[in-house]
């Protein structure tokens, strides 16, 4: 007997999750339908060494919006996020800089390197919170089309300009400047000191495939500034067992209201008939049908990969193909033997608790950037890494440790071919060449060690190029630009056909905002009762 669905979701990464829990909870029969054995994408804990647990893709939680958290009820379905406070930049000549959760400490720290920056730092601080306060309230909103005459759109290009014209015409001027310009040419209109000025920087290139002196790059930063822990804007922290969490929390907040997840079921094609959708086709030749299907891939992979090119107009075609998602990531989860010791700080520093950055100027992330420019990776790489097992014990056997590192930059092939797995351990070996630069005793602590590329990225996870976010965080790619003109609704080219990825708005993290949205417009559209909340007016 064939079982027709009210709506088929295409990948259990978190946004899809997100997206079916919505759908079910309005009382819609729901199925989830994934490709690997596991579910999560991107947001996934995975055993990959005997007893150690790693966040093998994702690996902080911050941009998961609370509104969702709540509504959802995920800590009643086991996420428990554990807020961390702090983060260390270390140099070449054996000094650091350490970011403080306290006021007092952190003026004084970075006092220690420039008493001009130090009183610089709270006027930096509060402009960059400006555009987070301006920002956030868009975050669960619908992005209005600015070329359309409906009511709708109306009244949400008139919340917009509403939100633009409260900051004055200075305000504004600073805020367009803001969006557009280079993270390294914005810090250099606050601070002096190199290290200082690297450190703030990374959030500006994390996951993109631009250098900090490329224009665009200053949103960026205000991307990885917006989310917040326990109502602290600005905040990160650990989901206790990985970031899997996440996905385990929302795949049990989808079977609550009645949604079914099915694991090994690769899709590859949406079934289209007379213009709108009817189901999806497996590779394996199965097919399920429903009336609304909603696809959780990126936005290139969506209309290139699993839509027949007979069914789609001539302009998403041509928008897919030029959409910006370029791969310029790696990432190593490391096995240890016990803490390793860093130069500078003792074993017991609260600093080792923190976000660990080696790249001391913005010369050197600059010089990093060149390597992937010229198709190769980074030989002095920018490296942003955790030791999680310090704040959740779980993560890792009593004494040992798990680390997860985070690498700019790897290009999505090297000098024009495809990544080798000597390409891949050569990449490893310059990043853990990197971190025992600043650390004596890392590599003899080493049990283990998965090198992730741009190449194992989109295989495993199915991230096109291995772009952690979907598509650029530029101007060109945001709000109504998001995924496409035209198409930054999350209604797809064909009726019935729906986007929720990050690769659609606001972008990508583990935020789940796109996947909450989508689902509002799937419920307008069938004209069911709203079960999606709104951002918070206090934003």
């Amino acid at each position: 007997m064939t079982v027709k669905y009210d709506a088929i979701v295409v990948g259990a990464g978190h946004n899809g999750l997100t997206n079916a829990a919505y759908l079910g909870k309005s009382g819609l029969n729901v199925l989830v339908l994934e490709k690997n054995s596991y579910i999560g994408g991107a947001t996934v804990s995975r055993e990959l060494h005997k007893d150690w647990i790693y966040s093998n893709c994702s690996y902080v939680c911050s941009l998961l919006r609370p509104e969702i958290t709540r509504d959802l009820e995920l800590p009643r379905h086991g996420l428990q996020v554990v807020p961390y406070g702090g983060s260390i930049t270390f140099c070449e000549n054996g000094d650091y800089f350490g970011d403080y959760p306290d006021h007092e400490r952190h003026y004084r720290e970075i006092a220690r390197h420039s008493v001009r920056d130090a009183n610089a730092y709270e006027r930096y601080e509060a402009d960059v919170m400006k555009q987070t306060r301006l920002i956030r309230p868009f975050l669960m909103r619908t992005p209005a089309d600015p070329t359309s005459l409906k009511l709708r759109d109306l009244k949400e290009m008139k919340v917009l300009a509403k939100a633009f014209g409260q900051m004055g015409e200075e305000g504004l001027a600073d805020t367009l400047r803001f969006w557009t310009m280079s993270i390294g040419d914005y810090l250099d209109e606050y601070f002096e000191t190199d290290v200082l000025k690297a450190h703030l920087a990374g959030s500006g290139i994390i996951g993109t495939a631009l250098g900090v002196y490329s224009p665009g790059t200053a949103y960026v930063l205000l991307h990885h500034y917006m989310g917040d822990v326990d109502g602290t804007v600005g905040a990160w922290g650990f989901a206790r067992g990985g970031m899997g969490a996440v996905s385990d929390a929302l795949a049990s907040s989808v079977k609550s209201f009645g949604g079914k997840i099915q694991c090994d079921a690769e899709v590859g094609q949406i079934i289209v008939k007379g213009g709108r959708t009817k189901g999806v086709a497996l590779t394996n030749g199965d097919e399920y049908y429903a009336d609304i299907v909603v696809s959780n891939l990126d936005p290139k992979r969506t209309v290139l990969k699993i839509m027949n090119e007979g069914d789609l107009p001539k302009d998403i075609i041509r928008k897919a193909k030029n959409f910006k998602i370029r791969g310029s990531s790696g990432k190593l989860n490391i096995a240890l033997d016990g803490l390793p010791t860093f130069n500078g700080i003792p074993k017991n520093s609260p600093l080792m608790h923190t976000d660990m950055h080696m790249i001391d100027s913005l010369e050197r992330m600059e010089r990093a950037y060149d390597d992937w420019k010229n198709e190769t990776w980074s030989k002095d790489p920018y490296v942003d890494m955790l030791i999680p097992s310090q704040v959740d014990p779980t993560m890792a056997p009593p004494g040992k440790h798990m680390m997860t590192v985070f690498v700019q930059y790897a290009p999505p092939k090297i000098e024009g071919r495809e990544w080798t797995d000597q390409d891949r351990d050569a990449f490893g070996e310059t990043v853990i060449n990197q971190i025992a630069n600043y650390s004596p005793d890392f590599k003899d602590l080493i049990l283990h060690c998965e090198v992730r590329t741009p190449r194992e990225i989109e295989d495993e996870v199915g991230l096109t190029e291995g772009n952690i976010f979907m598509g650029e965080l530029t101007f060109d790619q945001l709000l109504f630009n998001r995924p496409f003109p035209g198409y930054a609704q999350y209604r797809g080219p064909v009726k019935g056909m729906y986007m929720c990825s990050s690769g659609t708005h606001p972008g990508g993290g583990v935020m789940a905002a796109p996947g909450a949205n989508a689902a509002r417009e799937i419920l307008i559209d069938l004209k069911r009762t709203n079960t999606v909340p709104e951002g918070y007016d206090d934003d």
